[in-house]
C-alpha cells in the first residue's frame, strides 16, 4: 500500500471504530438491563432465549444480501449509514414496549441494523488495511467497539443508580446511537466495479471458508446470548445489588473485552489466525463450564474476566480469518455468507439454550455450550492450515 492510501486506510479504520464505539456506547447503555427488563415483563427462559436468538440471527440473514449488495453496487458506505441509522431507530422504540413479544420485535428491528451494516463495514476495514495488518485493523477497531461497550455499560449503571428508569434509559440509548453517524461522515472508501449478482454465487467461495464458515457456525451454537450470563449472575445477589451488581460485572466483562483486542489481533497477524482460535473457542468451552459449575461470587467475577477475554480473542480473528479466505473483490459476499451461516446458529442456540434454562436447569445451558465449543475447537485443530488468497 502507498504512503498516501496507507494513511487514509489508517483513518478509516479509527472513523469506522470511533462510529462503532459510540453505537455500541449505546447499545450497551441497553444490553444489560435488557434481560432485566424482559424479566419485569414477567417472561422466563424461553423469552430470553427467542429474544436473544432471533434477534441475532434473523438480521444476520441480512448479512448475506448486504455484503453482496455493496460488491454489486460497487459502494459500501451507504448500506453502512443505513444500517447504523435503523439501529438507531430501534433503540428509540424500545422504550415503548409493553410486553416481552414487542420487545422481540423491536429488538430485532434494531439489531437488523447491524445485519445491513456489518458485511460492508467490515469489507472496508479489511480493504482499508494491508494483508500482514488486517488482524490489527480488526483488533483496533473491535478495541474501539469494545471500549464504546465499557462507557455504556458504565452509563447503564450510573443511569440506574441515579434513579432513571429503563424506558427513560432506552430515549438516551436512542440519542447517542444517532450521534454515533456522524463520523461516519468523512470515512472515503476505495472505488470498485460491480462484481456480484444479487443473488450471492456460493461457487466463488473458496473452499476453506466453506470449512471454516462451518466450524464457526458450530461455535456460534455455543455461543449464546449474553442473556443468560447476566441472568445467571443474579443467582448471586439480592436487594438492590440484583440489579447493580450483574451491571457492574458486564463492565468488567467489556473492559477486559477493550483491553485485549488489540494484542490479540496483532497476535494473530503474528502466529496464524487457526491457533489464536482454537485458545479462544477451548476458553469459551472452559468458561462455560465454569458458569455451570460456579457457587462463589469472587469465581463469578473471574468468569466474567475469561468472558471478556474470549470475545477479544475470538471476534477479531474470525473476522480476520474470513477476510484472508476470501478474494478481494467478493469480499462482501464472503463476510455476509459468514454472518448468514452464524446467524442461524444464534437462532438455534437461543431456542435451545433457553428451553434448557426453563425446562432443566440454568446448569443444562452452559454445559450445552461447553459440549459444543469444545467439538468447534477440535475441528479447527484438524482443519488443514490454509493459505491466506488476498
Amino acid at each position: 500500500m502507498k504512503a498516501e492510501s496507507r494513511e487514509e486506510g489508517k483513518r478509516n479504520i479509527y472513523l469506522l471504530g470511533l462510529v462503532s464505539l459510540l453505537n455500541d456506547a449505546s447499545s450497551e447503555i441497553i444490553q444489560p438491563i435488557l434481560p432485566l427488563f424482559i424479566a419485569s415483563l414477567g417472561a422466563g427462559g424461553v423469552a430470553v432465549g427467542l429474544i436473544g436468538g432471533l434477534s441475532d440471527g434473523l438480521p444476520s440473514l441480512l448479512k448475506v444480501v448486504s455484503g453482496c449488495w455493496s460488491d454489486r453496487m460497487g459502494r459500501r458506505k451507504p448500506l453502512v449509514a443505513a444500517g447504523y441509522g435503523i439501529s438507531a431507530a430501534g433503540k428509540l422504540f424500545l422504550a415503548i414496549a409493553a410486553s416481552w413479544q414487542q420487545v422481540l420485535v423491536l429488538k430485532t428491528l434494531e439489531r437488523s441494523g447491524k445485519g445491513v451494516r456489518s458485511a460492508p463495514r467490515d469489507a472496508i476495514i479489511a480493504e482499508s488495511a494491508s494483508r500482514e495488518g488486517r488482524g490489527r485493523g480488526f483488533g483496533i477497531h473491535r478495541a474501539l467497539d469494545s471500549l464504546g461497550a465499557v462507557i455504556g455499560s458504565v452509563l447503564a449503571y450510573l443511569l440506574w443508580q441515579g434513579g432513571m428508569d429503563f424506558r427513560t434509559i432506552f430515549v438516551v440509548a436512542g440519542i447517542v446511537a444517532f450521534v454515533a453517524l456522524l463520523p461516519l461522515i468523512p470515512v472515503r472508501e476505495k472505488s470498485r466495479s460491480p462484481v456480484c449478482t444479487i443473488r450471492p454465487d456460493l461457487s466463488e467461495i473458496s473452499p476453506d471458508l466453506r470449512q471454516f464458515i462451518a466450524i464457526s457456525s458450530l461455535f456460534a451454537l455455543a455461543n449464546f446470548s449474553y442473556m443468560f450470563f447476566i441472568l445467571r449472575a443474579t443467582d448471586f445477589f439480592s436487594g438492590g445489588m440484583a440489579v447493580g451488581a450483574p451491571l457492574l460485572l458486564y463492565v468488567l466483562f467489556n473492559l477486559v473485552y477493550t483491553i485485549f483486542s488489540i494484542p490479540s489481533g496483532s497476535w494473530s497477524d503474528r502466529v496464524g489466525r487457526k491457533k489464536v482460535l482454537t485458545l479462544g473457542y477451548s476458553l469459551f468451552a472452559l468458561v462455560s463450564l465454569g458458569f455451570a459449575l460456579v457457587s462463589s461470587t469472587p469465581v463469578l467475577v473471574l468468569l466474567f474476566s475469561l468472558y471478556g477475554l474470549v470475545f477479544a480473542i475470538v471476534d477479531g480473528a474470525e473476522r480476520a480469518f474470513v477476510s484472508d479466505l476470501c478474494r478481494a473483490e467478493i469480499r462482501g459476499t464472503g463476510f455476509g455468507v459468514y454472518y448468514g451461516a452464524v446467524g442461524v446458529s444464534a437462532i438455534v442456540s437461543g431456542v435451545g439454550a433457553g428451553f434448557l434454562w426453563q425446562y432443566l436447569n440454568p446448569q443444562a445451558t452452559f454445559l450445552f455450550g461447553a459440549s459444543a465449543a469444545f467439538m468447534a475447537a477440535i475441528l479447527l485443530i484438524r482443519m488443514e492450515n490454509p493459505s491466506a488468497i488476498s
